[in-house]
């Protein structure tokens, strides 16, 4: 799922892009194969949670380096971060509250996924214009 061109120019940045990726790609592999959905269940419990954690480590990171940069949009990019946050923390607790239900998986997957690409393609790439027009790699 990850991509090259998906690059901004921060080394931390885009490492944890890549690893948003590919969790994100094998969460949509494990909801999607074939089997009982009970044996997949595990991996998309480990999945939510490990997604929970991670996007709050890497949007402080990625907001730490708008503002270590300078960056003149980081109040509107932060402010789409806390919505994401905040999507999948409710989708979380409706699953705590309600059960891990397949479709309701499913379509969450696709809106992370689909999330994932427009941001980190449209969004970030931003940041990446404005690292380049500094000069250089942060």
């Amino acid at each position: 799922m990850w991509k090259e061109h998906y690059r901004i120019g921060s080394d931390l940045v885009d490492s944890q892009h890549k690893e948003l990726f590919d969790r994100v790609g094998s969460f949509i592999k494990a909801v999607q194969d074939e089997g009982a959905w009970e044996e997949r269940l595990e991996q998309v419990q480990a999945t939510l949670e490990f997604m929970k954690e991670y996007v709050v480590i890497h949007f402080r990171d990625e907001e730490a380096l708008q503002a270590e940069i300078g960056y003149p949009g980081l109040e509107k990019h932060a402010a789409i971060h806390a919505a994401f946050r905040e999507e999948i923390r409710a989708f979380a607790q409706r699953v705590e509250q309600e059960g891990f239900d397949e479709e309701k998986v499913q379509e969450f997957a696709a809106r992370v996924m689909t999330w994932l690409i427009m941001h980190v393609g449209k969004e970030d790439q931003k940041i990446g214009v404005f690292i380049r027009s500094q000069g250089g790699q942060s």
